[in-house]
């Protein structure tokens, strides 16, 4: 089973992402705003958007690991596909608790995920070039 351990690595970034949203849901309960209320409170405000910027991410970040892995490397794609998942964490909780904390986190899944896409973008084109179009 060649991509077992990018599919757990999708699952997990999935499971990461529903974690965030309990957070979102935890932070409105102890703040007192609830859905569909979105603004009010700094700290729900900067929770509602770490969590609504890493579903931006994720059309940038599966498609990526998934054809990094088919086309390059599987563990790689696995490996690189936890950093982006681990920068994730820590833009979510940076941003959680002070703005100007999600840059480190935001850092560390912006390399990942562009590894992944150029890495795939890369080997592509590599094989275009030497096997042909297909």
């Amino acid at each position: 089973m060649p991509y077992t351990s990018v599919a757990l690595v999708t699952l997990l970034s999935v499971l990461v992402y529903f974690w965030m949203a309990a957070m979102v849901a935890r932070t409105r309960r102890r703040v007192g705003i609830f859905a569909p209320v979105m603004t009010g409170d700094p700290r729900l405000e900067r929770t509602i958007r770490a969590h609504v910027n890493t579903l931006e991410w994720f059309p940038i970040f599966l498609p990526s690991l998934w054809l990094f892995a088919i086309y390059w490397n599987s563990p790689a794609a696995a490996a690189l596909g936890l950093v982006w998942i681990v920068g994730r964490i820590v833009y979510f909780l940076g941003y959680a608790a002070a703005a100007e904390k999600r840059r480190p986190g935001f850092a560390i899944q912006a390399i990942a995920a562009t590894a992944l896409a150029i890495g795939a973008l890369g080997r592509v084109i590599y094989l275009l070039v030497t096997m042909g179009a297909s």
